[in-house]
């Protein structure tokens, strides 16, 4: 049953953000919130000046409207069609709150964009402005989990699961951590949206990952934003896919970094998250890398340029194949998290 909810679910996220597209992107053209000169990336990108941004509004609209209406209703319906719901209070939470944090990084993302949109130029909110803005964003998400945990379990869940090593318990460093966590993987989502389709084509394995995690520790709700999460990255792919109609800003990239940390903290195992946010990960650490080896070559560099997707542009990959690249890096990356779930490594 669970299986046709999921369809749903990923086939209203995909029609909603396809059919906004429809509507949004001429409107983006004619306000012209276009993407400004972008100074990171080859200097071949600035043919794409012109071409509308905000579109990660559509994305976002298809996620969160699918998820808020759908997991809901397959509650409500599960009580007329005999299925036992086991989802816990504290699941739910964290489902819901998770969507809420993500749509507030959206929000960010949004500022961020529109100052860039209206100055002209690549440079929105300053970097200690992001920062607080979403370190206080991810410590209200904490702050409502600390909270329902405490209430319904008794105490907070604090065990940070090492692959290989075992369960820690960081207890009181649990919750600055997974701050910084977030904080680093949502702006590690936006360095990676640099190559027409490339954010979306791995947050849309990423998307099929979770279902199929969820799934396997009997986390439904979970998997329904999960559904969203691959039907809403497809739908804007149609428009961003190279030559890319619509870019999805920092609008589009911040909410799907929130919405990915929402899905793999919601799963209770902060390892699977770090796994399946691999891609975006090396992407920044790319960039640190490469300006440590400066620094110590005394102006040498390990990449062509970076992020490191921009390395393969340098080297003439066509930005299709650096989808198709990256993505299947992704699916590696997950079915090397199945393996270790399935052999009980974290």
């Amino acid at each position: 049953m669970i299986d046709v909810w999921i369809s749903i679910t990923m086939m209203v996220s995909f029609t909603m953000t396809v059919l906004l597209g429809k509507v949004f992107v001429p409107f983006l053209t004619k306000l012209k919130y276009n993407q400004p000169f972008r100074e990171i990336g080859p200097l071949w990108h600035n043919a794409k000046r012109g071409t509308p941004t905000m579109g990660g509004i559509m994305l976002i609209a298809g996620v969160v409207i699918s998820s808020a209406a759908l997991i809901p209703f397959y509650y409500f319906c599960s009580k007329f069609t005999g299925i036992q719901i086991t989802e816990s209070p504290v699941m739910i939470t964290k489902i819901f709150s998770g969507i809420v944090m993500a749509s507030a990084y959206c929000g960010i993302g949004f500022i961020d964009d529109y100052l860039k949109v209206r100055k002209g130029h690549n440079l929105g909110l300053n970097p200690k402005q992001k920062l607080v803005l979403q370190f206080i964003t991810s410590a209200v998400y904490l702050v409502s989990v600390y909270l329902s945990e405490t209430y319904y379990i008794g105490k907070p869940n604090t065990f940070v699961t090492i692959p290989f090593f075992g369960s820690f318990d960081f207890k009181l460093f649990y919750w600055p951590f997974v701050a910084i966590l977030i904080v680093g993987i949502v702006n590690a989502t936006n360095l990676t949206d640099g190559v027409d389709g490339l954010c979306a084509s791995i947050s849309f394995i990423a998307g099929l990952s979770f279902i199929v995690i969820s799934k396997l520790f009997s986390m439904l709700g979970l998997a329904i934003e999960a559904a969203a999460l691959a039907g809403g990255s497809l739908g804007f792919l149609v428009w961003n896919f190279h030559p890319a109609k619509v870019f999805m800003g920092d609008t589009g990239s911040f909410f799907l970094g929130g919405i990915i940390c929402a899905l793999g903290l919601g799963t209770g195992n902060i390892s699977i998250l770090i796994i399946i946010s691999a891609v975006y990960i090396l992407e920044m650490f790319s960039i640190i890398i490469q300006m440590i080896y400066f620094k110590i070559t005394h102006g040498k560099r390990l990449f062509k340029m970076s992020p490191v997707h921009h390395h393969f542009e340098m080297l003439g990959f066509k930005e299709t194949k650096i989808c198709a690249i990256f993505a299947s890096a992704e699916l590696f990356f997950a079915i090397v998290l199945f393996f270790m779930i399935f052999f009980n490594l974290i």
